[in-house]
């Protein structure tokens, strides 16, 4: 069995994320946004975000990690979802599928996102975040500063980055797990931050 297998067999996450996607309207979900991802949509909603978690009263360090970590899960989408939608007449412009939520419960933000992605992605994302995940707070900030001084490997779109910049953020290690996707040769990717 292997990594990837043994992580679609835990459905905490998933479940999680499928409660708050049949509640957008609960008092705890602070923002919520199920569809296309592109450049400008992540600009319009980082506005929708930064006004919101200001409104629930957020402190401005916590605020920059929220708004940090929403960009990086947006940008997580948009480099590696496989449901993808080309706009005719845009060249290689595109928009790509996901969803993400931002909620809060006591003293802690919670960040989700959930998108398909294409099952030799998921296991470089596993073996990543396993990676990420056994990293303390110290060797996390070590490896961010040693990959913004390194060059970008070729099969990356910047994900290494985002998920050490998460990580750097969040208050506990990021969880996350792979279930099956309706789309062939696909599996739905759920990644959660606590800040």
């Amino acid at each position: 069995m292997t990594g990837l297998q043994r992580q679609m067999e835990s459905k905490t996450i998933g479940q999680e994320w499928d409660a708050l996607c049949q509640c957008p309207g609960r008092q705890d979900v602070i923002f919520y946004y199920v569809g296309y991802f592109s450049q400008n949509i992540i600009s319009a909603m980082a506005e929708a975000v930064k006004t919101r978690i200001e409104y629930v009263g957020a402190e401005g360090m916590t605020r920059r990690k929220l708004f940090s970590s929403f960009v990086e899960m947006a940008q997580n989408i948009i480099h590696y979802s496989a449901d993808f939608f080309e706009r005719v007449g845009h060249g290689t412009e595109g928009m790509r599928h996901g969803s993400v939520c931002i909620s809060a419960k006591g003293e802690h933000y919670f960040l989700h996102c959930a998108n398909p992605v294409k099952i030799e992605i998921a296991e470089r994302l596993r073996e990543r975040l396993e990676h990420v995940r056994s990293l303390t707070i110290d060797e996390i900030k070590r490896e961010y500063k040693a990959t913004l001084r390194a060059e970008t490997p070729e099969d990356s779109k910047g994900a290494g980055l985002g998920l050490l910049t998460m990580a750097r953020d969040a208050s506990a290690p990021l969880e996350f797990e792979f279930t099956p996707a309706s789309a062939a040769g696909n599996v739905m990717f759920y990644l959660k931050a606590t800040i």
